[in-house]
């Protein structure tokens, strides 16, 4: 697929069209022109200054609801005042932390980003980064554009600023944009050379306060009183058996604490004041253009991974977010003019409960670790024993890699060995499925949502033959927290929140993905996207 490119000729092309009243939208996958403000469609009294996308990491829908009546700060107010999307989903098949955030302002799933899994994210030794921590990372995988792009180019004057805890979760919203962008890393927020030669100057002020240090020998307490909980709080399958009764301690040494921060609460609330500190020095919001700002916040995923989605901790997590956002917001809307700041909220995966947790909850269920070493070494050893290099072979985030070549210089055919694994892999407890790549397309993707998933993920390039899907709520074995990864819905199944002037607050059990967040914004604000969209315009939200 040839994409457009943010480039001089693409803007005049864009000029030409708007002098003619025409603007480029797509929708459901296809671009197609509209009239620009025609009938039934009026331009916005006031363009908005300011796009903020939060991406919670880890954030499943029904936190929403299962504390609802606790919630009194920015969760509440974009779940009561917003809308809501209750049925939306990362539609691909591995609900990973690098593929969900790459999808969040692309508008396209994994197989057009080319992002697929945490490991082939980020990681770049050739972009070091300014703090000397490392790995090095940078966007050099991400192909395409993203929102950033499409207004930079409808608007030169358009930034962006993106903070995170990690470097994938501050990365991949902006795809290859050469904007503002921050990670925790291990005790401050830096950047890579990808992005700049020394650490701007208001971010060194920022890190100068030192804020994580601050949080030595204190604890991480109940926000309310121990009563407002009904989860129990000694459940040992929690942070390996170690450390799972409140109150949590903070290290005593300030260098520790820093470095511990990433497993605690108040990750979030330091990297929502760094994006604060970001608005007001590099001015975002203030117009005549807009901004835009990307905040993914962290841990909920950490607390989610120790603790687990029933726990007392990511209770006490969601409640404290909450009141972050709250807070953010109120300082944020003294700067900027909260009519003309439109807001975004999803989660780049879900989490599924501890398998043990499950089977106890739910009769007839079986906790479930699904080993296929012993089937995958068989696999190396028969086409060993025929003279096929095993490097051929690699099997890794349920997906089976081929290299071709080998097995046909070895006289060896490939179909017929994957059959034979597929078919001693689909005995093993907790499979729940076992697919030919080739095979998916035939499938019903309307109703068979790992089949599209799967299809979602992979690009063509990929020499992915063959893919593993796990039963709902079965963990790879080996997994000790709690965890996420697959195409079951669980994992998937995420929340899709607006807010804003324009937005039409209200409940919207339709089917959505991450995918039309881009799209849905960009629609309101008259940007045109730079390339075919996977996503749709989630019309129903807008006014």
């Amino acid at each position: 697929m040839q994409l457009m490119n943010p480039s001089v000729p693409v803007a005049r092309w864009m000029r030409r069209k708007a002098r003619h009243g025409l603007r480029l939208l797509s929708t459901a996958g296809a671009p197609f022109v509209v009239a620009a403000h025609g009938a039934g469609s009026q331009a916005p009294a006031s363009r908005p200054t300011l796009v903020l996308l939060f991406t919670v990491d880890q954030m499943r829908p029904d936190y929403f609801s299962r504390f609802d009546k606790q919630l009194t700060g920015g969760l509440a107010r974009l779940y009561h005042a917003g809308a809501f999307f209750e049925n939306a989903f990362q539609d691909h098949a591995i609900t990973e932390t690098a593929p969900g955030h790459a999808a969040t302002l692309s508008g396209r799933f994994p197989r057009g980003t080319g992002i697929t899994t945490n490991s082939l994210g980020v990681q770049d030794d050739r972009a070091p980064l300014l703090s000397g921590a490392s790995p090095g990372a940078s966007p050099f995988r991400f192909r395409g554009t993203t929102l950033i792009d499409w207004m930079r180019v409808a608007d030169p004057r358009s930034h962006a600023l993106s903070v995170s805890r990690k470097d994938r979760g501050a990365i991949l919203p902006l795809g290859r944009a050469h904007e503002e962008v921050y990670w925790f890393a291990p005790d401050r927020f830096t950047t890579s050379t990808y992005y700049h030669d020394t650490i701007p100057t208001w971010m060194t002020r920022f890190n100068a306060r030192h804020l994580p240090q601050r949080y030595a020998a204190t604890q991480w307490t109940l926000l309310l009183p121990e009563r407002e909980y009904t989860e129990p709080d000694s459940v040992n399958l929690e942070n390996g058996g170690r450390n799972f009764t409140f109150p949590h301690q903070f290290p005593s040494d300030s260098s520790s604490a820093a470095r511990s921060l990433i497993a605690y609460p108040m990750m979030d609330e330091v990297t929502l004041q760094a994006a604060l500190a970001g608005v007001e020095a590099l001015q975002l919001g203030r117009g005549p253009q807009t901004d835009l700002l990307a905040v993914s916040l962290s841990t909920t995923d950490a607390v989610g991974h120790a603790f687990g989605p029933d726990s007392r901790e990511i209770h006490d997590q969601v409640l404290r977010l909450d009141r972050y956002l709250g807070a953010f917001l109120d300082s944020l809307f003294k700067l900027r003019d909260s009519t003309r700041v439109i807001i975004a909220l999803t989660a780049d995966h879900g989490i599924q409960p501890f398998p043990a947790l499950h089977a106890a909850r739910v009769r007839g269920a079986v906790a479930r670790y699904v080993d296929l070493d012993p089937a995958y070494a068989d696999l190396l050893a028969g086409v060993a024993a025929r003279g096929v290099d095993t490097s051929a072979l690699h099997f890794a985030e349920g997906m089976i890699f081929v290299d071709r070549s080998a097995f046909a210089r070895a006289h060896v055919d490939v179909d017929s060995t994957l059959r034979r694994f597929a078919d001693a892999v689909r005995k093993v407890p907790g499979v729940g499925r076992v697919d030919f790549v080739r095979a998916l397309a035939q499938a019903d993707t309307v109703h068979d949502a790992v089949a599209r998933r799967w299809l979602h993920m992979l690009s063509p390039e990929l020499p992915v033959e063959l893919v593993v899907s796990l039963e709902p709520y079965a963990y790879w074995a080996g997994t000790i927290n709690a965890t996420h990864g697959t195409p079951n819905d669980e994992d998937a199944h995420v929340p899709v929140v607006f807010w804003g002037a324009g937005i039409r607050a209200g409940r919207y059990g339709e089917f959505a993905r991450v995918v039309d967040i881009a799209p849905t914004i960009a629609h309101t604000l008259g940007v045109p996207p730079l390339e075919r969209l996977d996503g749709r315009v989630l019309m129903r939200a807008l006014r």
